[in-house]
């Protein structure tokens, strides 16, 4: 189903966020508090783009994994391109600007958020952003995260939620019911029924309770929770 909406994937999710993704993944790095001595995994990574984030914000290396390889094919080509496009800039600033705006390159490999391929105390930071729901067990995922992650490393979890407004609720849900998914579907030339899924899994997905409730059990601390554009994304935060 992922497979079949790639292509058209980082297009669908800026019309129908009205361009808020991007800003949605920006809150989500912030979040993390990255350091220029951090490794970073970013779960469920798809085409890239908080994984790039993270590299834009110079830690020490970022590294996407998802379940769909063609997503990742898409996401090394992006990055490819923006380091080529970086390159090119510096080349006009100097070599002086060129050492002060190096930056991790993005690195992709195909992977399960409920086994991922990395030993014990690996990383600084994980983050996941829309794909929580699309794990069969969150909760041998988190697991998994706090598994992978070094003492006193942070999870980032970034995900849809219904907003708590009666009236913004509805909207919301019309919208996200009748509206993009047929959009969305036209957009991609999808008969997958991807786009019909996507509400779907959001409104059977586990709650802001539950989900908080998930990491303590998996033994993170500090567990925290912001809601973003009138509640219709959240930013989960722990701490290992």
């Amino acid at each position: 189903m992922f497979a079949a909406i790639a292509p058209s994937y980082d297009l669908n999710n800026r019309l129908h966020s009205l361009w808020r993704d991007q800003a949605w993944r920006r809150a989500a790095v912030r979040l993390a508090q990255p350091r220029s001595t951090d490794d970073v995994l970013d779960v469920a990574c798809g085409t890239g783009d908080l994984t790039m984030a993270f590299a834009a914000a110079g830690v020490a290396s970022a590294t996407g994994v998802d379940f769909t390889f063609n997503m990742l094919t898409i996401a090394v080509d992006k990055a490819r391109r923006a380091s080529r496009q970086g390159n090119h800039h510096n080349s006009h600033q100097g070599t002086h600007a060129s050492s002060r705006s190096g930056r991790a390159m993005p690195r992709y490999a195909t992977g399960d958020a409920m086994r991922l391929p990395l030993p014990d105390a690996s990383v600084d930071v994980v983050s996941i952003a829309f794909g929580i729901r699309n794990v069969a067990d969150p909760a041998v995922a988190i697991a998994e995260f706090h598994r992978v992650l070094r003492p006193g490393g942070r999870l980032v979890i970034l995900e849809f939620s219904l907003p708590a407004n009666p009236v913004m609720r509805s909207l919301y849900q019309f919208y996200f019911a009748h509206i993009m998914p047929r959009t969305a579907a036209l957009i991609a030339r999808d008969r997958s029924g991807a786009y019909a899924y996507l509400p779907r899994s959001v409104n059977t997905f586990i709650d802001r309770a539950k989900m908080t409730q998930l990491m303590q059990q998996a033994g993170f601390a500090g567990v925290s929770l912001k809601p973003l554009t009138l509640g219709i994304a959240v930013l989960y935060r722990g701490v290992r």
